[in-house]
């Protein structure tokens, strides 16, 4: 969370929701692996924009 500002602010929103320190990292963690699955699977380089 600390280099991605999109899943910086979905822990803080998640936190703030009421989710406990370890789910939000657990939802970090899978929205990471989807991201590199997408960037695997297409063969193009990682956007912060998209």
């Amino acid at each position: 969370t600390r280099h991605n500002p999109h899943i910086k602010e979905m822990n803080e929103r998640l936190l703030a929701n009421g989710k406990t320190k370890m789910m939000a990292i657990g939802a970090a963690m899978r929205k990471l692996v989807h991201l590199c699955y997408g960037v695997l699977k297409h063969q193009r380089p990682y956007q912060v924009d998209y």
